[in-house]
């Protein structure tokens, strides 16, 4: 499996990545009230959050197959990876944009929503990199 991943580097790296979105689809879909307790969103917006914790579900659900079920292992997905990556990078733009410069409606307590999504597309982007041999074949 190592050598799939060029090297147990990057093989860790992809699994802080998608552990970090399952724990989010985890958050967003049954951890649901506590997620929004933490940052004080309104009731309304469950439905919302669960949609986009399918999404983050659906994304950790590809990474798995990716790491156990697929005989290739990450050769030939750049698409994934690519729009991972893409997804990271807006969800970053916006949340930065919503808190730090717009900040209508704004009362969080942290600056996770800031962080974690830098933190996902920094190792995204360093999965695209290092994984560039086996993700996009030439």
């Amino acid at each position: 499996m190592i050598e799939k991943f060029n090297g147990v580097f990057y093989l860790i790296l992809f699994v802080i990545h998608f552990l970090g979105v399952g724990a989010y689809a985890y958050q967003m879909i049954i951890g649901n009230q506590r997620f929004r307790n933490k940052f004080n969103i309104d009731e309304t917006a469950t439905a919302t959050m669960r949609m986009i914790g399918a999404i983050f579900l659906g994304t950790f659900l590809m990474a798995i197959y990716i790491m156990f079920v697929r005989p290739n292992g990450v050769e030939d997905t750049w698409a994934f990876f690519n729009l991972v990556f893409v997804q990271n990078l807006c969800v970053l733009i916006v949340n930065t944009y919503s808190i730090k410069i717009n900040k209508i409606g704004v009362r969080l307590p942290s600056n996770e929503a800031v962080v974690a999504p830098l933190i996902f597309t920094i190792i995204s982007a360093a999965l695209c990199y290092g994984l560039a041999d086996k993700i996009y074949i030439y």
